[in-house]
C-alpha cells in the first residue's frame, strides 16, 4: 500500500473519529419566556466555552412554554409560580431545580391611563384580561380577594399578552393583569397605568423547571447545574451592566430600550436553591388556586422540587463582556 494512500485512510479515520465525537456531543433544549434568561447570558458573554450545545425555544407566555415542558419537547424552562403549578397538578413529569426571586411589582393589574378606576374594589362589574392560570390570573385573584370581591364579581378574558394588550387598548376590556415586560412596556409608552402592584399578594418566583426525563440523564443533569451557574452569574452581572444588559434584552425581545430597563431593575432578581421558604410560598398559592376552585383537590408542592443542585453566593461576579 503506498504512502499516499495510507495518508488517506488515516485521514478518513480521523474524520469519522470526529464526526462521531461532534455527534456525541449534548444539546440542552432550553425554553424562554421574551428573552429573560438568553438575553442575560448573551450580554454577560457567558454562552463562551460551552461544554454542551443550547437550542432555545421562545414563547410569549408561560402556557405554551409548560405545554412544551409536558410534551417533552424542551428539557427546562423558565416559568412562574402560578402556571407551573397547573403544569404538576395535570401529572406532567417535571420539578424545579432553582428558584428566582425578585420584587413582585410589575406583576400587576393595568388600566389604561383615563380610566376611572383607583383600586380594586373598582372592578367589580369590570372585564379582566389574562391568561388562564398564568401569574396574572393568581394576582387578579388575589387583588378581588383582598377587596372583599370574588372572581364571580368580574368576568375574566382569558387572552394571551397580544391579545390582551390590544383588547385593553381598544376597551375591549377594562383591566390588564400581566406581568414583565410588558407592564413596563405599558407604562413607558403611556398605553397603561398600574391599578394593582403584585406587592404583597405575588410571592415574585420564577422557576427553573426541568423534565424528570432530563433529570435522570446523569449527562444532562450535570448540563443543567452548569447551565443555572452560568445564568446565576449573568444574572449577576445583568444587575450590575444595567446599560449593557438592557441593550441586549431590547434587541432580543423587540421592545423599546427604556422599558426593558424598567422591568429588570425593578425586579431585582436574584436565583437560589430551593430552601423550605420558596417551598412554603409554593404550597400557599396552590391551597389558594384549591379555594378558588381552580384546582380540583390537593397538591401537595414538596415532591414537585429536585433536590442536589446547587448555587454559589453572587456578589461579585467574574463573568465579564
Amino acid at each position: 500500500m503506498s504512502i499516499r494512500s495510507k495518508l488517506l485512510i488515516l485521514a478518513s479515520a480521523l474524520l469519522l473519529a470526529g464526526q462521531a465525537t461532534a455527534s456525541e456531543r449534548l444539546t440542552l433544549r432550553i425554553g424562554d419566556q421574551k428573552g429573560n434568561m438568553r438575553a442575560q447570558l448573551e450580554a454577560a458573554q457567558a454562552l463562551k466555552n460551552l461544554p454542551y450545545d443550547i437550542r432555545w425555544a421562545e414563547f410569549p407566555a408561560a402556557a405554551p412554554l409548560a405545554e412544551a415542558l409536558n410534551a417533552g419537547a424542551i428539557d427546562a424552562g423558565i416559568i412562574g409560580d402560578a402556571p407551573l403549578l397547573f403544569v404538576l397538578a395535570s401529572g406532567a413529569p417535571v420539578k424545579a431545580i432553582a428558584v428566582d426571586k425578585s420584587d413582585a411589582y410589575g406583576t400587576a393589574l393595568l388600566v389604561r391611563p383615563d380610566a376611572p378606576l383607583h383600586s380594586a374594589s373598582d372592578l367589580k362589574g369590570k372585564r379582566i384580561a389574562t391568561g388562564r392560570g398564568s401569574i396574572g390570573h393568581y394576582l387578579a385573584l388575589k387583588a378581588l380577594d383582598q377587596a372583599g370581591l370574588t372572581e364571580k364579581d368580574v368576568e375574566f378574558r382569558f387572552l394571551g399578552p397580544v391579545d390582551a394588550k390590544i383588547a385593553l387598548a381598544n376597551g375591549s376590556v377594562d383591566a390588564w393583569s400581566t406581568w414583565e415586560p410588558y407592564t413596563a412596556l405599558a407604562e413607558v409608552s403611556g398605553q397603561g397605568r398600574v391599578l394593582v402592584n403584585g406587592r404583597g399578594l405575588s410571592s415574585g418566583n420564577s422557576f427553573l423547571a426541568a423534565t424528570d426525563q432530563a433529570l435522570a440523564d446523569p449527562a444532562r443533569r450535570a448540563a443543567l447545574q452548569d447551565y443555572l451557574n452560568r445564568l446565576a452569574d449573568a444574572q449577576a452581572w445583568a444587575n450590575h451592566n444595567l446599560d449593557s444588559y438592557s441593550k441586549t434584552l431590547a434587541a432580543i425581545i423587540g421592545f423599546p430600550e427604556n422599558a426593558a430597563r424598567l422591568q429588570f431593575e425593578r425586579r431585582q432578581l436574584r436565583w437560589q436553591v430551593i430552601d423550605p421558604t420558596t417551598v412554603a410560598e409554593q404550597q400557599a398559592t396552590a391551597d389558594f388556586y384549591q379555594a378558588h376552585g381552580l384546582m380540583n383537590q390537593h397538591l401537595d408542592v414538596a415532591p414537585t422540587f429536585a433536590s442536589g443542585f446547587t448555587l454559589k453566593t453572587r456578589d461579585d461576579v467574574a463573568v465579564q463582556p
